[in-house]
């Protein structure tokens, strides 16, 4: 089985979660009026531990916590053959609020067109930024643009990037697949 090239791993790894966390902190102060949202099912990894850092730094934040399955708001989840929806965990409303949304791999746009959608039903927000931990950038097929970027991948259309997160923080690791060859 291929295991991909690692492109990201311990120390860096975790250096950069906590170059994004203090990003925030730096942007946000003690979090008042501010939800951080973590998209299902991958996002919800590192929005975890985004807020896990932030609670460690600063105790006393104010930040709000939030889940958000996209599933349905998704344009191609009618062509799917399984859907597997997650619970969305959000107990407040986002109405005048700052959203900060995490993902972890950031690739044509649509997730993030799809956590916008469902967004809505929660309120209208003051405004809205994004973190991902990996940029995709050349493949974007809806112009959006992450405000906090772990790592820039630049790779061809066919690789896939996976974040593999571990409950040993040494353990995780970025990696970069290419397209199997067709036989």
């Amino acid at each position: 089985m291929d295991r991909g090239r690692i492109i990201l791993k311990h120390p860096r790894f975790n250096l950069t979660l906590q170059r994004l966390a203090h990003q925030l902190i730096e942007n946000y102060g003690d979090f008042t009026d501010t939800c951080l949202i973590g998209i299902q099912p991958r996002g919800v990894d590192l929005s975890d531990r985004m807020y896990a850092l932030i609670t460690e730094i600063n105790p006393d934040h104010k930040a709000k916590y939030g889940k958000l399955d996209i599933t349905f708001y998704r344009d191609d989840f009618r062509l799917r053959k399984t859907l597997k929806a997650n619970e969305t965990q959000m107990d407040f409303v986002v109405e005048d609020q700052k959203v900060v949304l995490v993902d972890d791999v950031l690739y044509t746009g649509r997730t993030i067109q799809a956590a916008l959608t469902a967004l809505n039903h929660f309120g209208r927000p003051k405004n809205v930024e994004l973190l991902v931990l990996i940029d995709r950038r050349f493949n974007r097929e809806i112009p959006i643009a992450p405000d906090y970027t772990g790592f820039v991948v630049d790779a061809v259309d066919e690789a896939h990037v996976e974040v593999d997160w571990d409950v040993n923080p040494e353990k995780n690791e970025v990696r970069l697949f290419k397209k199997k060859a067709s036989s």
